[in-house]
């Protein structure tokens, strides 16, 4: 990430901060679920009563920091086979759009996500990583989707 990106992340972390990033739910369970951008949307989830249902309920807010999270976790709770991607799109990252592009693209040999539209779509994982998240995980797209029962369907 530039210089530039990185302030302003350090700016937006003290202007806007951000409260809980996850919830844990049912370690046995093969679903995640990412609201992407939609804070309100991770609070109802976890309110809900889903958890129990799925192994976790998170956010992805940025294309690099946040996919390499993302591709870090699943790759160490490997039971997990399924994200359910919902909730508003995050506005200048695209974070949702370059994570699907990951999924079918992979990325270029400096770690770039091939096809990302996002500003700074390169990851820090390993190839390995970043395969097992290919090979092993089926992405249900509802990007856009705040809808708590049409999320849930999806279990």
């Amino acid at each position: 990430m530039n210089s530039l990106g990185n302030i302003i992340g350090e700016i937006c972390k003290v202007v806007l901060p951000v409260k809980q990033e996850f919830y844990p739910g049912n370690p046995d369970s093969q679903i995640a679920i990412c609201t992407l951008g939609s804070i309100s949307l991770l609070d109802d989830l976890k309110d809900s009563g889903i958890l129990p249902k799925v192994a976790i309920i998170g956010r992805l807010f940025t294309e690099n920091k946040g996919i390499d999270s993302m591709i870090q976790y699943v790759y160490e709770n490997k039971n997990i086979k399924k994200i359910i991607l919902c909730g508003k799109e995050v506005w200048g990252h695209k974070s949702g759009h370059s994570l699907l592009q990951l999924h079918k693209n992979g990325t270029d040999e400096n770690f770039r996500i091939i096809n990302s539209n996002s500003p700074d779509p390169v990851l820090t994982v390993s190839k390995e990583m970043i395969e097992h998240f290919q090979k092993n995980i089926t992405i249900i797209d509802l990007i856009g989707e705040n809808n708590l029962e049409v999320i849930s369907e999806k279990i």
